[in-house]
């Protein structure tokens, strides 16, 4: 089986209030996207697809690819819009895989084995989503955010990336859903959910990773992360 890994690296990041985009943030003498791409280097993934902003090129292709010998990145592509036209823009690139993994650069803690794990689940299944139980009771709130209803929490999953599928199978329902003028989707099985094929969209499978396995997204994000890190001695 060959696969290929999509790493997200294109956003800026504003709720970080920093003018550095989050995934170039240094965090223990290293930018946080290298923690994200050395996970992806040192997994069973045969090839990364780098989605990044055009103006950040040189620095990718100097202060990291270059720096720190990341051999299996073989092709930078840039971002778009939004989240999924950068994801569309990276699967016209991926040629001769069975499996596309999706991730997000600014999920830095993810580890080589949790990757090997979940693609050793697309043995089985067609759709295989990182991800964890939710801890929290949660509500629905209306416009005025007055409470309308508390779902039972056993049945909820707090959606992590990587998520991992079938090449044609979510390379067709990404054709399908760009033909919507304004897609209604927040994550990529949410694009199988509803542009899949029938057969593909009941076999979507929630694999239990970590709570560890954060989005950095603000500046408490980055104090777990040192914290994280150091525990593992990196």
């Amino acid at each position: 089986m060959r696969n290929v890994a999509i790493i997200l690296s294109a956003g800026k990041g504003t709720r970080m209030g920093s003018s550095v985009s989050k995934q170039y943030i240094d965090v223990l003498g290293k930018p946080v996207i290298y923690y994200t791409l050395a996970a992806f280097e040192n997994s069973i993934v045969d090839e990364i697809i780098l989605v990044i902003s055009e103006q950040d090129r040189n620095y990718v292709e100097e202060a990291i690819i270059n720096k720190y010998a990341f051999h299996k990145i073989k092709h930078l592509v840039y971002g778009g819009k939004e989240r999924y036209h950068s994801v569309y823009n990276a699967l016209k690139q991926v040629e001769g895989a069975d499996n596309v993994l999706i991730h997000d650069g600014a999920r830095p803690l993810i580890l080589p084995e949790q990757i090997n794990m979940l693609l050793s689940q697309m043995k089985t299944f067609k759709a295989c989503v990182a991800g964890m139980p939710v801890k929290d009771t949660i509500k629905i709130v209306d416009a005025n955010h007055c409470v309308t209803d508390t779902p039972e929490r056993s049945r909820l999953w707090q959606v992590q990336t990587p998520q991992v599928f079938s090449c044609s199978g979510i390379r067709d329902a990404y054709e399908k859903m760009m033909s919507d003028e304004n897609p209604a989707v927040t994550d990529d099985a949410m694009v199988l959910e509803m542009y899949g094929h029938p057969h593909l969209r009941k076999e979507i499978r929630m694999v239990e990773l970590s709570y560890e396995n954060i989005k950095v997204t603000t500046k408490e994000d980055l104090v777990f992360m040192e914290g994280i890190l150091l525990k593992r001695n990196c």
